[in-house]
């Protein structure tokens, strides 16, 4: 199991490396003159990504749905391999637009695999941290991207200050191409696809037991007898399905939710464009600037892995509340701090204005961090879940697409008043979890499918009844 999580750990970290890099690049003097950067260019090589981005999530669902979850994390990795290549090595601006590109169609492809696997593969005690860690991870590759544009910024009438860090993109990639080498396939979609000797193997492997375990044939059977009747019922595992009945409606309305709620709360101020955003606040120095930002993602990480801890215990609506209501209020905290202080030269109001925007990415990391690609793929069922997760990220990704072009004029236009718009559309977000939300922790997969439909689709005792010894089960011999 460990090794699941760590090919997650790496995914994350490749897409956060891409993500984070070009906050540090846009400070770098000589990464803005070598592509002589405009408002419009700098919105660009930001954007781009996102264009990538975008119709890939929507063909990976049918794609890991035909080739099964490892494929797109393979196709996902190669994909930003060629993406850095053609970034770090780019000699006019077109051919650094098309090297992000292919990094964001690498991350659209990563992001809807990666997240259906763990989800499907870590057994239910672990899940929540485990895809907890997968964006909590973010702050490491964010680390990292700051760390190494830090280091580089040191050279600074060369071009390799800024195409040293484009390059490393694509080590994460490479050490994600030889951990997937030995990890087994999702052992639902081997089940879906008729490969059951296959499945309670992971299965058994998983929860490091034998296949007669009770605990393992359990949830064999449950997963067996969900899709079982998934199947019966005719449900397929194509876009029209998601569509189809109030219920699976309900899930992508809460699938997709978390792509604005994650994306348009403030947090990617910070993360494309802390430099204007500091230099608002009264810090324009780029190497202050830069090292704010490695302790900024230093204080990220901490944070995010503790919110992770305790995603089971408070459970995914709580989290998200108390995380979503503290970064509203921070928020505003930053807009007020840097219209009283941001062009005053008064020292004070600079380190509380900075503080504040510590306290907001404080928040922000604890619980909407790990809830990124934590709380969709759990409400998504089985023939939902590929395609809900593309649907998920091709939202995310338009969610930020929009903040890359609109934030550099809205910090242009009206300054600091655009936190606090911000910040306002923040409390609607509240809303919308505190009245629509539904709790998912403590439940396997297939057991919150009776949340929506009702009813469990399975006969088989609830497997936290059966690992406490409250109940018994028969262990079926066929399937040992």
């Amino acid at each position: 199991m460990s090794q699941v999580v760590s090919v997650c750990v790496v995914d994350s970290v490749s897409i956060a490396y891409d993500g984070s890099l070009i906050g540090s690049l846009n400070v770098m003097p000589a990464y803005s003159s070598y592509f002589r950067l405009t408002t419009a260019t700098k919105s660009l090589n930001t954007a781009i990504t996102f264009v990538g981005s975008i119709p890939i999530s929507l063909m990976a669902g049918p794609l890991i749905n035909w080739k099964g979850r490892k494929f797109g994390i393979y196709a996902s990795a190669y994909i930003q391999i060629l993406g850095a290549i053609l970034q770090g090595s780019a000699q006019h601006i077109s051919m650094f637009i098309i090297g992000r590109f292919f990094i964001g169609v690498g991350s659209g492809f990563a992001q809807a695999s990666a997240s259906t696997y763990v989800a499907e593969t870590v057994p239910t005690k672990f899940r929540a941290f485990a895809l907890g860690l997968y964006f909590t991870c973010w702050a490491v590759g964010s680390l990292l991207a700051a760390g190494v544009c830090y280091g580089t910024a040191q050279m600074v009438d060369s071009t390799w200050s800024w195409r040293i860090p484009s390059l490393l993109q694509a080590t994460p990639s490479i050490v994600g191409i030889v951990i997937l080498f030995f990890l087994p396939e999702s052992p639902r979609w081997l089940a879906y696809h008729d490969r059951s000797d296959e499945a309670i193997n992971v299965i058994a492997k998983l929860h490091g037991s034998a296949n007669s375990d009770p605990i393992v044939q359990v949830q064999y059977k449950e997963i067996m007898d969900t899709l079982e009747y998934e199947k019966s019922q005719g449900k397929s595992v194509s876009y029209r399905e998601v569509f189809k009945t109030s219920a699976n409606r309900r899930r992508l309305a809460l699938a997709v939710s978390v792509a604005p709620l994650t994306m348009l709360t403030g947090s990617n101020i910070i993360t494309f464009y802390f430099g204007d955003m500091l230099s608002q606040a009264g810090i324009a120095d780029p190497n202050t600037q830069l090292q704010i930002n490695v302790i900024l993602q230093a204080w990220q990480l901490v944070i995010a892995f503790c919110g992770s801890m305790s995603a089971e215990k408070l459970g995914r609506r709580t989290l998200c509340l108390l995380s979503l209501g503290a970064a509203t209020v921070f928020l505003f905290m930053v807009g007020g701090m840097t219209a009283a202080f941001g062009t005053s030269g008064n020292k004070s109001g600079v380190y509380g204005t900075v503080a504040s925007i510590f306290l907001f990415l404080g928040a922000y990391s604890f619980g909407l961090t790990p809830l990124t690609v934590m709380y969709s793929p759990e409400v998504l069922s089985y023939s939902l879940r590929a395609s809900g997760m593309g649907l998920m990220t091709a939202v995310s990704n338009a969610c930020g697409m929009l903040v890359t072009f609109a934030f550099p004029y809205g910090f242009s236009d009206i300054g600091w008043k655009l936190y606090m718009v911000n910040a306002a559309w923040n409390v609607v977000f509240w809303g919308w979890v505190a009245w629509y939300w539904v709790e998912t922790k403590g439940r396997t997969l297939e057991e919150i499918d009776e949340v929506f439909d009702g009813v469990k689709h399975s006969d088989v005792p609830d497997r936290g009844l059966v690992a406490r010894g409250k109940v018994g089960f028969i262990v079926d011999e066929r399937a040992v």
